[in-house]
């Protein structure tokens, strides 16, 4: 992970124990302050991982924090948490994780918004799953019993099934994309932010 992995000079030549309070955090201010002037004049992205550490003695709020200091969480115009919330399973078998993103800061449109979807092994975001659950929640795919069904005609039994049809149909993935384009899938309102995410 970018910010995570970063290990300044002084600690790889110290040995191993030694203390070095803070300077990561100093110098991730310090490169922050000369990369935000080089990233705006040449319009490039940035894009830092980071982990989460938990913080001791905390009682009230969030215990999590992440790496580095504050001065990236200043400086960033977009900060989203990803999150593996479940498994995706074909049979027995582990095909991929459940991964919720959450906008925990956003400074081009409004933030904490929330997003679900699929990332299976080798391929990355689902799009047939992203359009099977898109679709169920706006109406357009019926939900009986264990069957999906678009206007009336049976895609497949279970979840698995019903993304892999639509995989296989080109025609009717695309059909139901521009449905859901036309139903603004895409346009949800953000709920309100609670105390906790309006300080983060």
């Amino acid at each position: 992970d970018s910010v995570a992995a970063l290990v300044p000079k002084a600690e790889i030549e110290g040995e191993m124990g030694d203390s070095h309070m803070g300077l990561q955090a100093r110098l991730m201010s310090q490169a922050l302050r000369k990369l935000t002037a080089v990233v705006s004049r040449n319009n490039a992205t940035v894009i830092f991982i980071n982990q989460i550490r938990m913080k001791i003695g905390v009682v009230f709020g969030s215990p999590e924090t992440t790496t580095g200091g504050n001065a990236l969480k200043f400086y960033c115009s977009l900060r989203l948490d990803i999150r593996r919330i479940g498994a995706v399973k074909d049979g027995d078998q582990m095909v991929g994780n459940r991964t919720r993103v959450k906008v925990v800061k956003n400074k081009m449109a409004p933030p904490f918004r929330e997003a679900e979807f699929d990332v299976l092994y080798g391929v990355g975001i689902s799009r047939p799953h992203e359009l099977l659950d898109l679709g169920v929640e706006r109406g357009l795919i019926e939900k009986s019993g264990a069957w999906f069904e678009i206007s009336g005609e049976r895609i497949g039994p279970g979840r698995e099934k019903a993304a892999e049809a639509l995989r296989a149909n080109v025609t009717a993935a695309e059909d139901l994309e521009r449905k859901l384009r036309e139903a603004g899938a895409s346009d949800k309102s953000a709920p309100p932010p609670t105390q906790t995410e309006a300080a983060a």
